[in-house]
């Protein structure tokens, strides 16, 4: 099992927009609210470059403003995450059923550590960290690293994401999707399976999946 976090399992894209708006501020402007759909699931350097531009602004230092945007949401994350419906209750059926589980995030390491916190570091075999991979997600990359970290064939993985970003990552790599969508809005994508929440997620539904994954690459 391969879960994204932000979105997916803790409800933290609320925290970014608060963080992100206040950067904006910060620099005399307003995030857009494309702009803000275009950042979920991005990379940190791409989520910059975006709001830059958004903001007609483009000569601004990314690493700058990453650092701002790092200090704000780390001290957000400390006091303000809050599990998304139906995710701990899936994530603790996959541990009991004892299936190697990643984390795997655009998020730093930093950041991370602190979201352990709340996630349980127990909960995972393998954290992969948006800072640790050389390309981020929408490659397929941070996908693939977890499944070799686990032992497990990326084709017997099924990976939950909830922004396109982190679909077409899974997707890239060649594992069952499971799509949740939660601040932005995913089309409808062949070998992609669309729940409202985790609430109507369980063990069969995850079998399933891979059955179907199985059929559909047989």
């Amino acid at each position: 099992m391969l879960f994204d976090m932000d979105g997916t399992l803790v409800d933290s894209e609320k925290l970014w927009d608060v963080a992100l708006q206040e950067l904006a501020r910060e620099y005399g402007g307003e995030l857009s609210t494309a702009a803000r759909r275009s950042i979920v699931g991005t990379s940190m350097a791409d989520s910059m470059r975006i709001l830059h531009d958004d903001l007609g602004q483009p000569e601004r230092d990314p690493e700058a403003s990453a650092a701002w945007i790092n200090a704000r949401i780390l001290e957000l994350f400390r006091t303000g995450l809050r599990w998304r419906p139906g995710a701990l209750a899936l994530l603790r059926a996959v541990r009991a059923a004892g299936i190697p589980t990643a984390l795997v995030t655009s998020s730093g390491r930093p950041l991370v550590e602190i979201a352990l916190d709340t996630l349980g570091r127990d909960s995972f075999d393998a954290v992969v960290c948006g800072d640790e991979v050389v390309a981020a997600k929408p490659h397929p990359e941070p996908y693939l690293t977890a499944a070799r970290l686990l032992g497990v064939p990326i084709g017997r993985c099924v990976a939950i994401e909830d922004s396109p970003t982190g679909v077409a990552s899974a997707l890239a790599a060649g594992a069952a999707v499971l799509a949740v969508p939660a601040e932005a809005t995913l089309p409808s994508t062949p070998g992609v399976h669309q729940l409202e929440s985790l609430t109507g997620a369980d063990l069969e539904l995850l079998a399933a999946l891979l059955v179907d994954r199985a059929g559909a690459t047989g």
